[in-house]
């Protein structure tokens, strides 16, 4: 059978595994091991990442290649993080996330992976520091490592799972179940669409969000503008990382 074949046959099988009836024990049984499973992801994540000290998280695609702008961008913004005083934490694969490990253990700063596992694309990169490396099994486990242990937020171009992770910092500072930390967006072209599609479509279309949530991010092209971005917010609080 060929690799195609056998993922459809995978996820045929999970479309009819959700329209199946089960009895008491066999939800008891499964569901009780997810459960623990969970706990587990997160009291691992909780105490490696507890005192980890003021990081940045840096989000975008697994598939930047290392020759790509975005990439020497991802991998000098994290540089600059650290050489202004914070970690890096990122999803500890390849492309991006390899870059913003890359970038801050150049030099010498907390290199933070939350790696995910996937049947495609996801492997940990070597950049990571090899006691801050955390894999995890739940996207939704993963993503409250990210957000509940990072003073801001570099997001740089990517797919999917980076508007996933973008959105839901947004929704959390929008929703005040976070504090108001800095959201920037490295690249003005790519994030020009999705700018104008928010203002003219959630906005003055159907005022699914308001006007001033557009204050919620800022969109810059280097790295330098990057981080003072950060470094800006925080000195209105007479703040500064204390690694």
């Amino acid at each position: 059978m060929s690799e195609s074949n056998k993922e459809d046959k995978l996820e045929l099988n999970k479309i009819r595994k959700a329209f199946k009836d089960r009895d008491w024990n066999e939800i008891k049984s499964s569901d009780s091991w997810a459960i623990f499973k969970i706990m587990s992801e997160f009291v691992d994540g909780f105490e490696k990442l507890a005192k980890i000290g003021p990081c940045v998280s840096v989000f975008g695609s697994a598939r930047t290649k290392p020759d790509h702008p975005y990439y020497k961008i991802a991998e000098e913004v994290a540089a600059k993080l650290v050489r202004h005083g914070y970690g890096v934490i990122t999803g500890g694969g390849p492309g991006i996330m390899e870059a913003g490990n890359k970038g801050a253990k150049s030099e010498n700063g907390k290199s933070v992976g939350l790696n995910i596992v996937l049947p495609f694309e996801q492997f940990n990169n070597i950049y990571i520091d090899p006691d801050k490396l955390i894999t995890f099994d739940y996207f939704f486990v993963r993503k409250v490592m990210f957000v509940k242990y990072a003073q801001g937020f570099v997001v740089m171009p990517g797919g999917f799972g980076t508007m996933d992770e973008l959105f839901e910092a947004l929704t959390l500072i929008q929703t005040h179940k976070i504090g108001r930390f800095p959201i920037v967006l490295v690249g003005k072209k790519f994030w020009s669409g999705l700018i104008d599609w928010i203002k003219d479509t959630l906005i003055e279309a159907e005022n699914n969000v308001s006007p001033e949530d557009m204050d919620l991010f800022t969109v810059v092209d280097t790295p330098t503008e990057a981080v003072k971005v950060i470094d800006n917010f925080y000195s209105q609080f007479m703040l500064s990382p204390n690694f």
